[in-house]
């Protein structure tokens, strides 16, 4: 699995040298490296965003950027990303991340909790990505959904979780409950299409009809 795994990473479009630097600090930096999206999912990003053409997207989760910037890069130029993060420990760092790049003008750091902000966004958006605490994502999903404009597209991460959904839940795994109870939510919402693409951890893809 590893040789095909490096055989797909060999033939992707090379990752930007400021995403590699990003990638490295966060990885020095932080507690969690593996939270940052990566070479292969930041490129499927970027795709989707192309195909997509969003005027306006939206993202739940910044973390240190790298997502957003995979996102900004596929926007078109007169397009914007608003993101949200809710630990203002990361703010300083985010903001640096996005001066190192060359899309920091088409991109609105938000720092608080999604939900609130969310509801004072005036924007309908054409595409949403939720990387963000995993206990709240049929929250976030329930929150959004009337934001997003008919045919627009929510990108949900970590839906496979590590393969954990196919194992017996702790009573105290609150987190892959809840992305059990997703998944099952979102398998049964007449409300939208969608399909869950076994990329890196799970990527599910839905579209409001």
């Amino acid at each position: 699995m590893q040789n095909l795994n490096d055989y797909i990473l060999s033939h992707l479009e090379p990752e930007p040298e400021y995403l590699q630097a990003l990638a490295r600090k966060t990885h020095v930096r932080l507690v969690n490296p593996r939270m940052v999206s990566g070479h292969l999912q930041g490129r499927f990003l970027k795709m989707l965003t192309r195909m997509i053409n969003p005027k306006n997207a939206l993202e739940i989760g910044s973390f240190t950027g790298y997502s957003a910037l995979c996102i900004a890069e596929g926007l078109a130029e007169n397009a914007h990303l608003h993101t949200i993060e809710i630990d203002d420990e990361l703010k300083d760092f985010i903001h640096e991340n996005f001066k190192n790049s060359p899309f920091e003008q088409k991109i609105t750091l938000h720092i608080g909790n999604a939900l609130k902000i969310v509801e004072t966004l005036p924007e309908i958006f054409d595409l949403v990505f939720i990387d963000a605490d995993k206990r709240q994502y049929w929250e976030y999903f329930e929150a959004v959904l009337p934001k997003v404009r008919k045919g627009g597209f929510i990108i949900v991460d970590n839906t496979l979780w590590n393969g954990k959904i196919l194992q017996p839940v702790q009573h105290s795994d609150r987190h892959t409950q809840s992305i059990l109870d997703f998944n099952n939510l979102i398998s049964n919402d007449k409300r939208i299409e969608q399909i869950l693409v076994p990329i890196r951890d799970g990527l599910t893809l839905i579209m409001k009809k």
